[in-house]
């Protein structure tokens, strides 16, 4: 690891979150992220543990030492690449995942656990801001078509999986669709759930 003494000089520090009074007033997203300076301190915290629990308190087993380790050598691309590996929208779990990983968290022994959730968040974020989260279609499609049924995280996850080569598209089984697919297509409900972008379909997602 980068710094094997930060969790010894560095206190853990999150990132806050608007007034109740003020958020209830827009659809916008109401937390406030780090200073990149301040984010890779609070990476530099992350230990150098023999067995890192956070890899088994994560449900999509994210290799949160690694990624922690780029972003205290502030290389964020490499951080995204490697994030990505594990896990297919980090853009939602790095807001709404109750975070198990941090609870696993060796230094969670005296309450003040690695920051990982809004590390993560923001290790999405800067890809989004510079470029570098962009479509990747197969170089031949199989001719295959593959219906996915339901528009949950896991079902568009499934989806991105299954895409390359293939035809995918996303059937919802209800009268009104899963709102998580909804924050991908209105830019209303988007923007209230995630910073401002494009909303498209699985047809022009990352990977697909």
């Amino acid at each position: 690891m980068g710094k094997p003494t930060g969790f010894l000089e560095i206190e853990r520090h999150d990132r806050a979150y608007e007034k109740v009074t003020e958020r209830v007033k827009t659809f916008r997203e109401f937390t406030k992220p780090l200073p990149a300076a301040e984010l890779t301190g609070q990476a530099a915290r992350c230990m150098d543990c023999g067995i890192p629990f956070c890899h088994t308190g994560c449900p999509v087993n994210n290799m949160i030492p690694d990624w922690n380790n780029l972003v205290y050598r502030d290389q964020f691309r490499d951080a995204l690449t490697v994030l990505h590996s594990t896990n297919n929208f980090p853009e939602f779990t790095g807001r709404i995942c109750p975070a198990p990983c941090e609870a696993s968290c060796t230094l969670n022994i005296d309450d003040s656990p690695v920051t990982i959730k809004t590390i993560e968040c923001a290790i999405v974020d800067r890809g989004w801001v510079e470029g570098w989260i962009v479509p990747e279609p197969p170089a031949h499609q199989t001719g295959k078509r593959v219906a996915v049924v339901g528009s949950g995280p896991a079902g568009l996850a499934c989806a991105q999986q299954l895409a390359p080569g293939r035809t995918c598209g996303d059937a919802v089984r209800e009268e009104r669709p899963h709102w998580w697919l909804a924050a991908l297509r209105h830019p209303r409900l988007q923007n209230g759930k995630a910073p401002h972008r494009p909303a498209h379909g699985t047809d022009g997602c990352r990977r697909c």
